[in-house]
C-alpha cells in the first residue's frame, strides 16, 4: 500500500515501478531523493539520462562537451534535426527534452570538457556517476575522482555490435584501474567513428548500466551483478565475467595514487601560436601502428602515411598523427573540439 511519503502525483506517475517488489515505495522515495551525474551525453548518455529522469531520480546532472551532428541521430535518442539547426550543445538539448518528460525532477545541463581541473567539482555533490563517455582517458579520470571521494560509478562502453558494463564501489569492488592497468596505446582500440556502432547494442548496454545504477541509488548493493557484463547484440550473447584484484596493488584504490586526476597520465593540449591548430600530446611512451589505424580510418576520410606521420583529411581540417601518439589538428583552435576529434579517430 502506498504511503503518504509520496504525493498523489508521484504515486500515479511511478505506480508501475512501485508495484515491483524490487523497488516499492521505499525504493521510489530513495530515487526521488538521489542525485546522479551522467558524464557524456552521446549514445549511452542519452539513454542513461532518459532512463533516470523517467524513473524519477530527483536530480540529474548531464555533462557533455559537444554539439549535435546529423550522424548522431540514429542512436542518440534525445536529439532531432531541429536541435542541429539551432546549434544546441548536447547537454542543453537533452535537458530541454527531459524537462518536458518529467517536470518533477531537477535537470542540470553542464556544457564542459571533463578534465582534472573540474571533475572533482562535477562529482562532488552527487550520489552516483554513470559513464556515457567515449574514451579511456575520461574513464580513468572519473575512476580516480570517484575512488578518491568514495563515490560509486558504473562503467559502460559500446563499439560495433558489442559492449560492456560494470558497477564500481570504491574500496569494496575492483575499480577501473584494477581491470585495465593503464591507457592502451593511441590508435590501438576501435572507436565508433572508425568501425561503427549498432543502435540496439547501445540501448542494451545503457539499460544494463542504468539498472545497476538504480540498485545503487536504492541501497541494494547486495543485488549488484558483481561482474563485468559483456553483451553482443548481433550474436545475442551475454556473458558475466568475474573481475578479481591481482597480486599487484592497484595504483588508485590500493595506493591512493591518482595519476590521471593529477594530470601525470593521459593527454595534454597546446594551442599553436598564430595558427588555427591544436596539438594533442600523450604522456608516457606510446607507439602507433600506422598501417592498422589507416585501415580503420579509410572509411572516415582520405588517409596517407609513411614511417614518420599519418594524415587524415577531415571536412573542416586535417589531423596529423606522429608515431609517439602526438597529433596536430588543423582547422580548429578549440581545445575541447581537438580532444574530441582525437578521441573519435585515434582513440584515447
Amino acid at each position: 500500500m502506498l504511503t503518504s511519503e509520496l504525493s498523489a502525483s508521484q504515486q500515479d506517475r511511478y505506480s508501475r515501478q512501485i508495484l515491483l517488489p524490487e523497488i516499492g515505495t521505499a525504493g521510489q522515495r530513495r530515487l526521488l531523493d538521489s542525485s546522479v551525474a551522467v558524464i557524456g551525453c552521446g549514445a549511452l548518455g542519452t539513454v542513461l539520462a532518459s532512463t533516470l529522469v523517467r524513473a524519477g531520480v530527483g536530480r540529474v546532472k548531464i555533462v557533455d562537451r559537444d554539439t549535435i551532428e546529423v550522424n548522431n541521430l540514429p542512436r542518440q535518442i534525445l536529439f532531432d534535426e531541429e536541435d542541429i539547426a539551432r546549434g544546441l550543445p548536447k547537454a542543453v538539448a537533452a535537458a530541454e527534452k527531459l524537462r518536458r518528460v518529467n517536470s518533477q525532477v531537477s535537470i542540470e545541463p553542464l556544457v564542459a570538457d571533463v578534465n582534472p581541473g573540474n571533475v572533482e567539482e562535477i562529482i562532488g555533490d552527487v550520489d552516483l556517476v554513470l559513464d556515457g563517455t567515449d574514451n579511456f582517458e575520461t574513464r580513468f579520470l572519473i575512476n580516480d575522482a570517484c575512488v578518491k571521494h568514495d563515490v560509486p560509478w558504473v562503467y559502460g562502453a559500446v563499439v560495433a555490435t558489442y559492449g560492456m558494463s560494470m558497477a564500481i564501489l570504491p574500496h569494496r569492488t575492483p575499480c577501473f584501474r584494477c581491470v585495465l592497468a593503464g591507457m592502451p596505446p593511441p590508435g590501438s582500440a576501435p572507436t565508433c567513428d572508425t568501425v561503427g556502432v549498432l543502435g540496439p547494442a547501445v540501448s542494451i548496454v545503457a539499460s544494463l548500466e542504468a539498472t545497476e545504477g538504480l540498485k545503487l541509488l536504492m541501497g541494494k548493493d547486495h543485488e549488484l551483478h558483481g561482474r563485468l557484463l559483456y553483451v553482443d547484440a548481433w550474436q545475442g550473447t551475454l556473458e558475466r565475467l568475474e573481475v578479481v584484484k591481482g597480486d599487484t596493488p592497484c595504483p588508485a584504490c590500493d595506493l591512493g595514487q591518482f595519476e590521471f586526476l593529477e594530470a601525470r597520465e593521459g593527454s595534454y593540449i597546446t594551442r599553436l601560436c598564430g595558427r588555427e591548430a591544436v596539438q594533442v600530446s600523450v604522456r608516457g611512451e606510446a607507439r602507433v601502428s600506422f598501417p592498422e589505424l589507416a585501415r580503420r580510418l579509410e572509411a572516415v576520410g582520405q588517409v596517407t602515411f609513411n614511417d614518420y606521420m599519418l594524415r587524415l583529411g577531415l571536412d573542416s581540417g586535417e589531423l596529423t598523427l606522429f608515431p609517439d601518439g602526438r597529433a596536430i589538428i588543423k582547422g580548429t583552435a578549440d581545445e575541447a573540439m581537438a580532444r574530441s576529434l582525437y578521441a573519435r579517430y585515434v582513440g584515447l
